[in-house]
């Protein structure tokens, strides 16, 4: 502690790092930046305008003598040995979105989604209904923008529509949503969560921990796991379905959206008019719209949202059609179950390429090949998850597979060959990118840059 200031260390210097230790630097804090890398490329830029120690690549328990605020990236484990060590010590650990909840006007509403799969999609499509009802709203979390960065300029009467992730909804303390949507729940991150699948579950849970009878918990009846979970919020319980109508919550009759609230009913739009394709997003409206409604939003606003809205980048997005294939970037599957939410939106033959990345979350891609239903010609597989991707193909009977170790590009021309006109060429690599690339953004980004390259 310098001068009297209170001095925070801040671990995991990616996006949210960044963000944490900028919005304590403004405050005043005495800023300690810690990583495992020892060198960060263009961090120091990033970090421009702030004071702050440099403390890249040294242990974090070295870091603890005066401090009082350790604020944790999602990436790393709440119960972390030096994270142990910080509480023992009286130092209050937290994690970034709970760091910018705090931060924020008292006055402002925060809508949250989770689930294992769709919230991206979800949470960008809740945004775009506030914004449509003119709200003022911020799109924040996990979705790319941290709270932290626009953590101050919230007011009252002010939406925050944020995505949280099991990694970030773990660290929290007061962090409690107005209103809480939870989509689904299948596995992912259990190398997190000691490969506990109750862990990674009661993580994702901690959303509802602070929640009371004035907020609301939206979740999926259809999901035997999300339902149940109505039992564990002192918040009022709405459900949305596909499959059958609810006593307060949104639904479909025939092909409507409908809204029943309180015994009242209202009408939405028919799922034809939706831009985003394939029943798991029929269902990420239900949840959107959802969360709208239950806030008070006007129909009219919301209908004009869901009507609207294109999709997100990187989540089965079309990128270009060549000599009659078509290229589909689904970055944005980075487990299983999301992959098989592409898959089920294909309408035409398509080659797969898996893996892409170096990092293992010890994932089970046999319910991935059950699930090609004659849709998938062909698999191309690269990266460390290869062992585990042919295990699968080889329990489940798939042939047509084969591995390619080279560059994303090679992969590419190897699927183009592989097509004939009417074909796709779908990236969904049922895994993380991490190890090759920074974040399935940037892998995203690059595929598109080599399929428009072609």
């Amino acid at each position: 502690m310098v001068d009297g200031k209170k001095r925070a260390v801040v671990v995991g210097m990616a996006r949210s790092g960044v963000s944490a230790a900028k919005l304590l630097a403004r405050d005043g804090y005495e800023v300690v930046i810690n990583d495992m890398k020892p060198h960060i490329d263009g961090l120091s830029d990033k970090l421009a305008g702030i004071d702050y120690i440099d403390a890249l690549g040294r242990d974090p328990v070295e870091l603890l003598g005066g401090a009082d605020l350790m604020v944790l990236s999602p990436v790393v484990p709440i119960f972390a040995p030096f994270a142990d060590a910080a509480r023992a010590r009286g130092v209050e650990v937290i994690g970034e979105i709970e760091l910018g909840y705090q931060y924020c006007d008292r006055g402002a509403k925060f809508v949250c989604v989770s689930g294992t799969n769709g919230k991206t999609t979800t949470t960008a499509l809740a945004g775009e209904l506030f914004r449509a009802c003119n709200r003022r709203t911020f799109v924040l979390g996990n979705i790319g923008v941290p709270i932290t960065e626009h953590a101050l300029e919230t007011r009252a009467g002010d939406f925050v529509v944020a995505e949280t992730a099991a990694l970030q909804l773990e660290s929290i303390r007061d962090f409690r949503p107005n209103a809480f949507g939870m989509l689904n729940i299948a596995e992912d991150h259990l190398n997190r969560f000691q490969y506990r699948m109750e862990n990674y579950v009661a993580a994702k849970c901690r959303g509802f921990e602070n929640q009371t009878a004035a907020d609301f918990a939206v979740l999926n009846l259809d999901d035997p796991t999300v339902r149940a979970m109505a039992k564990l919020t002192k918040a009022r319980a709405l459900f949305f379905s596909r499959r059958e109508e609810v006593e307060n919550g949104m639904f479909l009759r025939g092909d409507r959206m409908v809204w029943r609230f309180d015994g009242k009913e209202t009408e939405l739009v028919e799922t034809r008019e939706l831009r985003i394709p394939g029943g798991h997003n029929v269902a990420n409206a239900l949840c959107a719209a959802a969360l709208a409604m239950c806030m008070g939003l006007e129909a009219e606003g919301v209908c004009a949202g869901l009507r609207s809205f294109p999709g997100v980048e990187h989540r089965i997005e079309f990128v270009r059609e060549l000599d009659g294939v078509v290229y589909i970037n689904d970055s944005k599957g980075t487990n299983p179950d999301s992959t098989i939410k592409a898959v089920e939106a294909m309408t035409r033959p398509a080659v797969l390429l898996l893996g892409v990345g170096n990092y293992d979350k010890k994932s089970d891609f046999a319910p991935l090949f059950h699930a090609f239903g004659g849709r998938i010609k062909h698999v191309i597989a690269s990266g460390c998850n290869v062992p585990a991707i042919l295990r699968a193909a080889e329990e489940t009977g798939y042939a047509s597979i084969t591995v390619n170790d080279g560059p994303l590009m090679d992969m590419i021309r190897e699927a183009r060959a592989l097509c004939e006109p009417g074909d796709a060429v779908l990236l969904s690599p049922a895994a993380a990118s991490w190890g090759i690339y920074e974040d399935f953004e940037q892998r995203g980004r690059i595929f598109k840059e080599l399929v428009n390259s072609l």
